[in-house]
Order: C-alpha cells, then sequence, then structure tokens
C-alpha cells in the first residue's frame, strides 16, 4: 500500500481491490491491513462480498463494481453500498428500492473498450444527468475499466481518451461527476494521466505486477508419505508418470480442491529442504506427488512450500496454462490462513 501510493501520489486515492476473498488471501485481513496503511475505500464484486466487510468502514466506501441482475439490485440498494451502474436499464429498478429518505449513490461504468458491463460512451452524459436528477440517487462516481493496460498502449490510450471526452460531456452539462477513477493496478503504474482521482489496485495491492513489491503470500503443504519406488513404478490417476529409476516420491497434503489446478499434473516444482523437487503424477483432489530421489532426507511432516522461496504465483501460473489472478484466487476454503503481523 505505502509502495503504490508513493507512486500514485498523495493527491490520488487507493480504492483496495478485495474481491474473491482479498484474491485469495482473505477479505477482511487484507481489507483491515490496507484501511490502516491508508486506502481510502474497498471495492468488491457482489453484494454479499460487501456485506463481509461491515463495520470496517462507512459502507458508501465500499464499492461494488460486479454486474447486478435485477433481482439482486433490489438487495443491493438496501446496503447502503456505492453500486456501479453497469447497465442504464437498472436505474428505474434501484430507484424503486432505496429505502425511504435516502439516496444511493451510484459510479456510472463506461465502456470504452472492455466490451462487457457499463453505458457507451455516446449515451454516458444522459445516463450521468438521470442519476444526478433522480430524488433517489446521486452520482457518487463516473468510472471505466481497461482491457489491456498491461500489453497494449495504444489501445490503453484510446480508452483514457473516450473517458476523457465523458467527462468532458458531463461537465459541459454542469454535473459533478464524484470520485471519477479507471486504473486498475497496471495503468495505475504505467499511466499518470489515468489516475484521475482514484485508482482500484488489485494485484499490486498482493505484490505482483509492480517493481520494488513483494508477494505477500506463500502457500505451503505437508509432507504426509514418503515412498520408495522400483523404476518401471506408476504414480496418481491414468499413470501418467513412470519412474524412469529407483526413485523416492513424496505425498503432499494439497490438491486441486485447494488451488493447485490438475493442469500442474507433471509439471513445475515445489521447494522441500531448500531444493526444488519436480511434480509428478496427476494432481488428485486431495494430494500431490512429488519426486524428491534427489533431495535427502525428506520425511512425513516436512514441510513443503508450493508459492514461496523464489517460486511466485506468475512462475505457478505459467505451469498451469494460467494466470497469476487465478492461481491466487483459486485457493480453496480449506486451506488454512496464518496471517503474519
Amino acid at each position: 500500500m505505502r509502495r503504490i501510493q508513493t507512486q500514485i501520489g498523495p493527491g490520488v486515492r487507493l480504492l483496495a481491490v478485495v474481491k474473491a476473498q482479498g484474491y485469495g488471501h482473505g477479505a477482511i485481513r487484507v481489507a483491515r491491513a490496507a484501511l490502516t496503511a491508508g486506502a481510502f475505500g474497498l471495492v468488491v464484486s457482489t453484494p454479499e462480498e460487501a456485506d463481509a466487510l461491515g463495520g470496517l468502514l462507512p459502507p458508501e466506501r465500499v464499492l461494488v463494481v460486479g454486474g447486478l441482475a435485477p433481482s439482486a439490485a433490489l438487495d443491493a440498494a438496501h446496503g447502503g453500498w456505492s453500486l456501479a451502474l453497469s447497465s442504464p436499464d437498472l436505474l428505474s429498478t434501484l430507484e424503486r428500492a432505496v429505502p425511504r429518505g435516502e439516496r444511493l449513490a451510484l459510479h456510472l461504468k463506461v465502456d470504452t473498450g472492455m466490451g462487457r458491463l457499463g453505458c457507451s460512451p455516446q449515451e454516458a452524459a444522459e445516463v450521468a444527468a438521470r442519476v444526478a436528477s433522480s430524488p433517489h440517487l446521486r452520482l457518487g462516481g463516473i468510472m471505466t475499466h481497461f482491457a489491456a493496460a498491461d500489453a497494449d498502449p495504444a489501445y490503453t490510450q484510446a480508452q483514457i481518451d473516450a473517458f476523457d471526452q465523458v467527462l468532458h460531456q458531463v461537465g459541459e452539462r454542469g454535473l459533478d461527476p464524484g470520485l471519477r477513477h479507471a486504473a486498475n493496478s497496471a495503468a495505475a503504474l504505467a499511466y499518470p494521466s489515468a489516475r484521475y482521482d482514484a485508482v482500484r489496485c488489485g494485484l499490486a495491492l498482493y505484490g505482483y505486477g509492480w517493481p520494488e513489491l513483494r508477494p505477500a503470500l506463500t502457500l505451503r503443504a505437508l509432507v504426509v508419505r514418503v515412498m520408495r519406488l522400483p523404476r518401471g513404478s506408476s504414480v496418481g490417476y491414468g499413470r501418467t508418470w513412470v519412474a524412469p529409476r529407483d526413485a523416492l516420491v513424496a505425498t503432499l497434503a494439497i490438491g486441486y480442491e485447494d488451488g493447485v489446478f490438475r493442469s500442474r499434473s507433471n509439471r513445475g516444482e515445489v521447494v522441500l529442504r531448500d531444493r526444488r523437487a519436480p511434480l509428478v503424477g496427476a494432481v488428485s483432489m486431495d494430494s500431490i506427488t512429488v519426486d524428491v530421489t534427489d533431495v535427502p532426507g525428506v520425511v512425513p511432516g516436512d514441510v513443503a512450500t508450493i508459492i514461496g522461496e523464489g517460486i511466485d504465483a506468475d512462475e505457478v501460473g505459467r505451469w498451469s496454462n494460467t494466470i497469476a489472478y487465478e492461481v491466487l484466487t483459486a485457493l480453496g476454503e480449506r486451506v488454512e490462513r496464518r496471517y503474519l503481523e
């Protein structure tokens, strides 16, 4: 948080993205740490995620950015949180749902090129005017989301330009846009012009994507069995690994239910006794197997590192044919979280 704030400057507020259980780290503890370090607000995807943060800060400073079906919008309007207005069709539904005497803060989402949620740039100013004129709603902010801030500078700049045009049109109508925000972690680092009033940082908050950051999470598992297997013996479902020599294989109590993807079968490594050891055989629901023939002294009860000690979520993502985001958010409920203050 402090590293991010130093980069974006004192005039830009930081919204900490803690959706998907804080990217697998634990939403409540991440939220508390972020707020302690100076975050202005929190960003989640669903009303249920917002409700779980109850009491940490005023509800209006929790922004729900996920798309809402009409039935979910009715419940969300009673929570007091700020909501991303991702479809103008929801305006009348939200107006009817707001408790008497209250005004619901909406952050108008503009689709500048992501192609998922939001109103078009051509209709944004009119929708903003409708929100501002409602006795039950108010314009808490205007936002957009970048599709390729880490990979396509030309496209990202075109999105920034489109968003700037929307803000200009809103200003021409004499409307207060509220909190203007667009940048995710990648854009907050690379595009100073996209920082506006606030940035929404997710991945960087957990130690990825920015220089000088350390991953916040280490994932470990216990060795529960060590077996000697003669050459030609197979390991796991489907016999996808056959020992090319007499081998020593350790079974670890972690599997795809816990976030080690099945695509990791026979791919990648873990760290045991300060050495890397290859994962062999198919990943099971509750266990993985590792060739520790070249790691002396491995015994049941040893701690293996799945993420950490030189292995980060980016590397695990490459082994798993996915990205660090999915690696982190896939960590299962039964993985015990331990926090070091």
